[in-house]
C-alpha cells in the first residue's frame, strides 16, 4: 500500500469560471489558472503521483506547454489515471478537503463524486469530499481564492497488498 498526499490552491477572479471535480459552480467569480484550475482535481492527482512515486502535475503537465492552456482537469485526471492502472496499481480510498468561505458546496459532492467515478474506475464509496472555511481566516477567509487537499491510498497488485483488488 502506498499514500499520497496533494495540495493545490488557486486564486479567485471575477468573470472566471469555478469548476470543482468537474463540476461548473455558478457564479460571480471562479479560478484563475492555465488549465481549468480545478483545485480539488489538481490535488487529487497530486496525490495519485505522489503515491506512484512521481513527479508531481507541474511536471507532467507544465504550465509552459501551451496545449494544457484551458485543458478540462478531468482530462489530465485520466492521464494520471493511464499511468496509474499499467503499474498494478489501484485505489483503495480517497479522502478530499475543499477549503472556500464561500458557496456551499455540499449539494455538488455527488456529481463531483460521478466524474471520479467514471475516471477512476471505482465505487463512490471509495471517495469522501469535505468542505470547510477558515473562519474568515487567511486567503481562503478573504475570499482571495480555494485551496484543495486529496489523500489517496494505493494497493499495489503486484506486490499483493492485503487488501488488493
Amino acid at each position: 500500500m502506498r499514500i499520497g498526499i496533494g495540495f493545490d490552491v488557486h486564486p479567485l477572479k471575477k468573470g472566471e469560471t469555478l469548476i470543482l471535480g468537474g463540476v461548473h459552480i455558478q457564479g460571480e467569480y471562479g479560478l484563475a489558472g492555465h488549465s481549468d484550475a480545478d483545485v480539488l482535481t489538481h490535488a487529487l492527482m497530486d496525490a495519485i503521483l505522489g503515491a506512484m512515486g512521481e513527479a508531481d502535475i507541474g511536471y507532467h503537465f507544465p504550465d509552459t506547454d501551451p496545449s494544457y492552456r484551458g485543458i478540462s482537469s478531468l482530462k489530465l485526471l485520466k492521464k494520471v489515471y493511464n499511468m496509474m492502472k499499467p503499474r498494478g496499481f489501484s485505489i483503495g480510498n480517497i479522502d478530499l478537503i475543499i477549503m472556500a468561505q464561500s458557496p456551499k458546496l455540499s449539494p455538488y459532492y455527488n456529481k463531483i463524486k460521478e466524474n471520479y467515478t467514471r475516471i477512476l474506475q471505482l465505487d463512490s464509496s471509495r471517495i469522501n469530499i469535505k468542505a470547510t472555511t477558515t473562519e474568515n481566516l487567511g486567503f481562503v477567509g478573504r475570499e482571495e481564492g480555494i485551496a484543495a487537499q486529496a489523500a489517496v491510498l494505493l494497493i499495489d497488485t503486484k506486490e499483493g497488498d492485503i487488501n488488493a483488488g
